[in-house]
């Protein structure tokens, strides 16, 4: 009889229990996120309201939408935005989650920029052609296979989760002799630049590697880090994926700086027979060292230049120099300037020295695969 009642009390129990779990497992379902290009039939209401915590002002709107394209093309609806303030017949990207917490949402997720973006690059073509002739459209041919390598053996190995160094490494090598070729032509000149870069980047690499371990970065220096971190479950290595940035970041000034020595190199030989091997030498050193002074700068201020908003928030900040010198998010740019700097600087002397050694003393027709190339 007393088991026939605990049998019971339990029956009961779970029953009583049902809806609770019923209404957990509905709100924990996943969450469906559709992002759909959408455009705004029309602005009911605008309002400005201000935040009590912060004192900013927010502007809000009830927008009516019409989806453009995907599985909801043509869905009307009507949503609060206080995100991005839009007027009628703008087209944007509209986010629409569907379970979750909330049982349906939808939110301005960026504005439409693509046409924008479109043009621009078409007007660049255009004045890349008029201006750079064969030898701009073969520079443009090089980009877009830099960029295939990046996007399509670059990236899908490092997410994949295999070693972002050698990963990293291997496409650099890949980009500069794919890049150099298709740019400049199969010649001993662009052969020894090739052969320039290719070391400077495995040397730059080397140093690289030791100077992150003593200066005990971890690689997240952004929230962008983060949240990879978690979307793929820790397979990703976030120190060699900033070693892979630095690399993959020294490639864009390299290429320049050694083409260019390797072109003086291959000129002083053709004008100046009567140069001993040291003046032909010595001569090209100081034209790259005016390179490496023009270059280190540009460097320099294109990463200040990009890191102006973090510079903006610490000056508000009551911290010292050095404490802010020395946070990793500072540093790890620091460290990236100062290693792209050393690669551009050891570019010069391995360029200058291995074409100076080979070009010397060989016979050499005036090649026309460089002429688009200024210094």
């Amino acid at each position: 009889m007393k088991s026939t009642r605990t049998v019971l009390f339990f029956l009961l129990l779970v029953t009583a229990s049902l809806p609770f779990v019923a209404n957990a497992q509905e709100g924990t379902q996943i969450e469906k996120v559709y992002l759909e290009k959408a455009v705004v039939l029309g602005v009911a209401s605008s309002t400005t309201t201000v935040e009590p915590w912060s004192g900013i002002t927010s502007p809000t709107q009830m927008l009516t939408i019409e989806i453009l394209e995907g599985v909801e093309k043509g869905v009307t609806t009507t949503f609060q935005n206080d995100f991005t303030q839009l007027k009628k017949g703008d087209v944007f990207y509209v986010r629409h989650s569907v379970g979750g917490f909330d049982p349906e949402m939808w939110s301005v997720s960026d504005a439409y920029r693509l046409d924008v973006l479109i043009g621009l690059a078409i007007v660049f073509v255009i004045l890349l052609f008029m201006f750079g002739g064969i030898q701009g459209i073969r520079g443009l041919a090089s980009l877009i296979g830099s960029l295939f390598l990046i996007f399509y053996l670059l990236i899908p190995n490092i997410y994949a989760g295999h070693s972002p160094i050698w990963i990293s490494l291997g496409v650099a090598s890949l980009i500069i002799i794919v890049g150099s070729y298709i740019t400049h032509g199969f010649n001993r000149t662009t052969t020894l630049a090739m052969l320039g870069m290719v070391l400077t980047v495995v040397i730059t690499g080397i140093a690289t590697y030791f100077v992150i371990d003593m200066a005990q970065l971890s690689g997240f220096t952004s929230e962008e880090n983060v949240y990879l971190n978690f979307g793929t479950s820790g397979r990703i290595d976030m120190i060699g994926l900033l070693f892979g940035g630095i690399m993959i970041g020294l490639l864009g000034v390299l290429y320049d700086i050694a083409i260019g020595q390797a072109i003086t190199v291959e000129e002083l030989v053709v004008a100046g027979t009567h140069y001993t091997r040291k003046q032909v030498l010595t001569r090209a050193l100081r034209i790259g060292r005016e390179h490496i002074g023009a270059l280190v700068n540009t460097l320099a201020i294109a990463y200040v230049g990009a890191s102006l908003p973090i510079l903006l928030l610490f000056q508000q900040a009551d911290t010292s120099i050095a404490y802010l010198l020395n946070s990793e998010l500072f540093a790890t740019e620091i460290i990236r300037i100062l290693m792209g700097s050393i690669g551009l600087v050891l570019a010069v002397p391995i360029t200058t020295f291995l074409a100076t050694y080979i070009l010397y003393g060989k016979k050499i027709e005036k090649s026309t695969g460089h002429e688009g190339h200024s210094h």
